[in-house]
This record gives structure tokens, sequence and C-alpha cells, in this order.
């Protein structure tokens, strides 16, 4: 795939970049980590001013920043421009809160026979962060923000179709004040990813991406004794039992599904509605998804836009037509519209069976499937019959339904009537094959740190 710009809301190809060579490679890898041997006996003081010029920076740039990730991957001006300012809230957050994080803890010395024991976070070098498209800052800065705020150094190889961000992020922390080298991007195919995660200097690796990458980034850090995390997607689910408020879940779900052009890892995407409320939850939702405005991103009047890639369209286009061949039922959307552009109309399928591909592999885009649940349990039932368990969400005032739910989903987090969505202050992250380790709030930061034990005789 070659590393370009191309515009989703037309196709065409806006800018091509050299991808880095051999000996670009090596000195990048090389200066990340003499930065760390910088970075690390800096203090946490340092580095927050640092971050926190970085996050001014952003902010003061939102405008440009934001019409670049619409142009890379085609989510409206709104979003982009929010992805821009949660980017640097994260910053901020980090910058403040890391110390805190990484003050270890005083031991009981008399029941280890010392005079002292403690423990200490240190960081551990150069990491690796591979990342996809769909939020080309937030998904970055999720992990390197509490990466710097650590000492470690970051080696990011970006999705191919978002090199304008890519290069952006390659900056922004050196035009605040870190080291040269604290944060390096490497202009790579994934090819290129196995040469550089095997480099002795690199020491860990992040991915975000798909379940196949996944697997494959894990087996070459196994191999290596390297520790990763991994976040892989999800095919999360939204239940409504018969107490909802339904016109709040109905609204939200709309959200929920259809955000970032329906293209978020976290995105609702089956949607598990009690026969109670089955009927009247069907009608209002394809009403609001049939409702949406589909065209320019950068149009103010637009919902959603197109999604990133013409092969990603196509994905979802046949996973689609694959369930409708089969007897499911499109009670909106399911077909591709003409012209230029990778756009798919908001769509709801219903009448979905094991027997489709929709049923189990996950729909990157603003494809919703509601399914019938005769009560609390088959709902339970529905929603863990999925290889993923990322997040979810359910929608309930029944305070004993809201206990066995959180107690039943599997899945790396619970929404109680609201949408799965990630802040700073939550560890992130999911079960089965979504993934392992967590980012975000003080795990996320804990993940790349030795913690040390020190005992004192």
């Amino acid at each position: 795939m070659p590393i370009a710009t191309i515009d989703p809301t037309t196709g065409e190809t806006v800018a091509e970049f050299e991808p880095h060579d051999a000996d670009e490679i090596e000195r990048r890898i090389a200066q990340s980590h003499e930065a760390y041997r910088a970075l690390r006996s800096t203090t946490f003081a340092e580095r927050a001013a640092w971050m926190r010029a970085a996050a001014d920076l952003m902010d003061a740039e939102v405008e440009e920043t934001a019409a670049m990730l619409t142009l890379e991957m085609g989510k409206t001006l709104a979003q982009s421009r929010a992805e821009v300012r949660k980017s640097a809230t994260n910053l901020r957050y980090y910058a403040e809160h890391a110390e805190e994080f990484l003050t270890g803890r005083e031991l009981d010395a008399a029941a280890v026979n010392a005079s002292r024991a403690y423990t200490v976070y240190e960081p551990i070098g150069v990491v690796l962060a591979v990342m996809p498209w769909n939020y080309p800052l937030w998904q970055v800065i999720r992990f390197a923000a509490p990466a710097l705020m650590a000492g470690n150094t970051v080696l990011l190889k970006h999705a191919s179709n978002v090199p304008q961000a890519a290069l952006y992020l390659d900056a922004i922390f050196e035009r605040g004040g870190f080291p040269a080298g604290s944060f390096n991007t490497l202009l790579i195919g994934a090819r290129e990813v196995e040469g550089v995660l095997r480099d002795r200097r690199v020491v860990a690796a992040t991915l975000t991406g798909s379940e196949p990458a996944g697997r494959s980034v894990a087996s070459i850090a196994g191999s290596e004794v390297k520790h990763v995390v991994l976040e892989l997607g999800g095919s999360d689910p939204f239940l409504v039992l018969p107490s909802a408020d339904l016109d709040a879940a109905v609204a939200t779900a709309v959200t929920a599904r259809t955000s970032n052009n329906g293209q978020a890892c976290i995105n609702a995407k089956r949607f598990i509605v009690h026969e109670d409320v089955y009927d009247a939850f069907v009608e209002r939702f394809t009403a609001a998804m049939a409702a949406l405005v589909v065209g320019d991103p950068r149009d103010d009047a637009t919902d959603v836009g197109p999604l990133a890639t013409s092969s990603g369209r196509d994905e979802v286009a046949e996973l689609v037509s694959d369930a409708l061949a089969q007897g499911a039922v499109a009670t909106t959307g399911g077909t591709v519209p003409e012209g230029p552009g990778w756009f798919y109309p908001p769509t709801v399928v219903t009448g979905v069976t094991k027997a489709m591909r929709l049923y189990a592999e996950e729909a990157f885009g603003p494809v919703a499937t509601v399914f019938r649940a005769s009560s609390l349990e088959e709902a339970l039932e529905i929603a863990n019959d999925t290889t993923f368990g990322l997040s979810s969400a359910v929608w309930t005032q029944d305070a004993d339904e809201e206990r066995r739910a959180i107690a039943g989903l599997d899945a790396g987090a619970v929404f109680v009537n609201g949408m799965s969505i990630s802040y700073p202050q939550v560890p992130f992250g999911g079960t089965k094959d979504s993934g392992l380790g967590r980012e975000l709030s003080v795990e996320g930061i804990r993940e790349f740190t030795n913690a040390k034990s020190v005992w004192k005789a």
C-alpha cells in the first residue's frame, strides 16, 4: 500500500510520500535510543512542562489539524476538531498526574526482614507503536502521552493512508521541548515492522488494529520476549431492556453507531433489544438513522462522511450483501450509492442469523444489526456470543437488571445508560480477541514501566 493522502470524499490522491529507507530507519531508531538515555534522567516537572507546551500547540492549531484529519480519513470537521482537543486534554492529564501514578509504595519491611522495602516505577526504553487511521491523533496520543511522561521514547509506524498526521505527530513533541528523537515517526510499510520490533534497542510494542496484525506483532514480540499491549477491535453490544428510557436509548444508539462515520472500535455495533420494546426501538432507530445527512465531511450540515478507504467500504458492503442474500432485512440503507468517494449509508439490519458473516465479523462502518431477546439472560447470551470483548452498553432503570448485566457482560467495560467512550481517567482495553493490556488512566502509564522492588537489609 503506498504511503499517500487520498481524499476519501473524491478518491483522488492528494499527496504521496517516499518511504524511509534502511539508513533513515536506522538513524531514527538510534536517535530514539539516545533520546531515551537523556529523557529518563529528566524530572517529571520538566517533562510535564514540555507536554503542556505540546498541548498548547495542538489547541492553537486545531483548525489546520482538523482539516488535515478530515482530508485524510473523512470524518466530519466537527469530529476532527473534537479529536484534536481531546488529544490535547490527554497530554495535560498525564502532565498533571504522571508523577502521582508512578510514585512507588512502601512495603511491610518487617515482614520481609528488611529495614526498608519499597517499589519504584522506571521507564523501560524505546517503544514501537503501530497505529490505525480511524483516530489519527487520539489513538497515538492516548499511548504516547503516558509513555513519554514515564520517560520512555516512541517510534510510530502509522497507517499508510494518514502520512500527514504521522508527520505532524513526528514534530509536535520536539516543538514542545522534548529532546530530539523522543518521538519519531517511521514512514514504512507493514513488511518493515518485524525488523524494527526485533531490533534490540526497541524494548516493547503497542498496536491498535486488526486481529491478524495483533497476532503477528504479538508473535514477534513473544519470540523476542518483549512486552506488548494490543487493542484489536470489537463488536460491542448495546442492550436495551424494558425499563429503558427509549427516547434517550434511540438517540444515543444513533450516535454510538455512526460517530467517526461508524469506524471506531468501541462503536456500538450489535443492538440487542428486549421483545417488549423491540418493535418501538426498531421503528424509531430506523427513522433516526435514515434521517442522517451523508455527504461532504467539510459541510457543517453533514452527519456522516465517507469511509476512509475503498477496501473498507467494499468490506462493509460485502458483509451487508451477504446477510441480505440469506434473508436478513435492511430497514434503511444497505446499498452502495453512486458517485465518487467511498460513501456508505447509515444502515439497520434485522433478522441476522449465525449463518451470516455479519453475525460474527466486525462491520467497520455505519451498519447496525438489531437482535430480539426474550429476556436479560438471552440478551447476555447474544451479547457474549462473539470472539470480541472490548466494551458494551446496557440501558435499564432497574437496579437488579443493571447489576446482572454488569456481571454478565464479558467485556473490558460496561456503560450504563450511555455509550462507550474513552476518557483519560478510565482504563481502556478488552478481553478475548479484543486484545490484552490497558491504555489510559493509571493502568496505561504503568504498562511500559519496570515495577522495580527494592529490599534493604
